[in-house]
C-alpha cells in the first residue's frame, strides 16, 4: 500500500494557505485578538475532549509548559501580530512579504539551536524562493495604503520571529511529548495570550454573522487542528529549514484561491512567481548524501 507520507507537505501547503481567506471572512466582524482568542480556547477545548477519551499519554510538567511556550510563540504571537497589522491597515501583500522572511529567519535558528546543517544549494533555494513571492505579490504593492507605519511593521517582523524560533523549540521539545498531547497545550498557551491581548487593547466586540461562524469553524477544524497537525508532523519528521521552506508556496497557492473564490485578478508575473517559488523549494527541500540529521537535545 502506498504511503501517503508524500502528500502530506503539499496538504499543508493548501490548508495553510485557506487561512488567510478564512482572516478575510472574519476580520471584519470581530477585532483580531478576541477572535483569535475564541478560536484557540476553541481548538483547546475539542482535542482537551478526544484527549480525555483517548489513549494519548499525559505531558509531564515540563512538557507542559515547553508546549504552552512553543504554542504561545507558533500560535498566539505570529498570527496575532499579522492580523493586528493588517487590522491596522497594513496591506495583505506587504504581511505577506514580510511573513516570506520566515524560512530564511527558521534556516538561522535551525543552525544555531538545532546544529542542521544547511547546503550551499538549499541557501540558494531559500534565496529563489524569496525572490519567487517577492514577484507573485508583486501587483498588490502598487496600493501601498496609508497603514505601513512603525507599529504595524514592528508587529508583523515580531510575529514572523516567534513563528520561525516557536517551529524551532517544537522541534528541539517536541519528541518529548506525544504530538495530540502537546498540541493541546499549545493552543491553552495561545490563547492566554490573546485573551490577555485582548483584555488590555480590545473592546472585545463580535458581530455573529454567517461568515464569522463559517470562518470560525473552517479556521478551528481545518487549521488549527488538520493543519496544525500536519506542520507537527513535517516538523517532527523533517529538518527545521525544509520544513520552512513550504511556507513559500502559500502567497502562490492564496493567489490561485483567491482567483477562483473572488475573480482576483492572476497575472502572467504571478504565474512566473509560482514557478520561480516551486524551483526554490525544490531546492531547498532537495536531499543531499552530505546533509546531516539535525542535532536533538537530550
Amino acid at each position: 500500500m502506498t504511503s501517503p507520507a508524500p502528500l502530506i507537505p503539499a496538504l499543508f501547503v493548501v490548508l495553510w494557505a485557506t487561512g488567510f481567506i478564512g482572516a478575510r471572512y472574519a476580520m471584519p466582524w470581530a477585532e483580531p485578538f478576541t477572535f483569535l482568542a475564541a478560536r484557540f480556547l476553541l481548538a483547546f477545548a475539542l482535542l482537551a475532549a478526544v484527549l480525555l477519551f483517548s489513549r494519548h499519554r499525559h505531558a509531564s510538567r515540563r512538557g507542559i509548559v515547553n508546549a504552552m511556550a512553543a504554542g504561545a510563540l507558533m500560535h498566539g504571537v505570529y498570527l496575532g501580530g499579522i492580523f493586528w497589522a493588517i487590522h491596522k491597515g497594513m496591506p495583505a501583500g506587504i504581511s505577506a512579504l514580510i511573513v516570506g522572511l520566515q524560512p530564511l529567519i527558521t534556516a538561522v535558528l535551525a543552525g544555531k539551536l538545532l546544529g542542521e546543517r544547511i547546503l550551499p544549494r538549499h541557501w540558494l533555494g531559500l534565496v529563489i524562493g524569496f525572490v519567487g513571492v517577492i514577484v507573485v505579490l508583486s501587483p498588490k504593492f502598487g496600493s501601498l495604503g496609508s497603514g505601513i507605519t512603525a507599529a504595524t511593521l514592528a508587529a508583523a517582523v515580531m510575529a514572523v520571529i516567534a513563528m520561525s524560533l516557536g517551529t524551532v523549540l517544537q522541534k528541539r521539545w517536541g519528541s518529548r511529548t506525544d504530538m495530540v498531547t502537546g498540541t493541546v497545550y499549545q493552543y491553552l498557551g495561545a490563547g492566554i495570550v490573546m485573551a490577555v491581548g485582548s483584555l488590555l487593547f480590545e473592546t472585545r466586540t463580535v458581530t455573529i454573522n454567517g461568515e464569522l461562524i463559517f470562518a470560525m469553524a473552517w479556521l478551528v477544524l481545518v487549521l488549527s487542528i488538520g493543519a496544525i497537525f500536519l506542520l507537527m508532523y513535517l516538523i517532527r519528521e523533517g529538518e527545521m529549514s525544509k520544513v520552512a521552506s513550504l511556507f513559500y508556496l502559500v502567497p502562490a497557492v492564496t493567489a490561485v484561491i483567491a482567483w477562483v473564490l473572488f475573480g482576483e485578478t492572476l497575472t502572467l508575473v504571478q504565474i512566473v512567481g509560482m514557478a520561480l517559488t516551486t524551483f526554490g523549494v525544490g531546492l531547498a527541500t532537495a536531499q543531499g548524501s552530505s546533509a546531516r540529521r539535525p542535532a536533538h537535545a537530550a
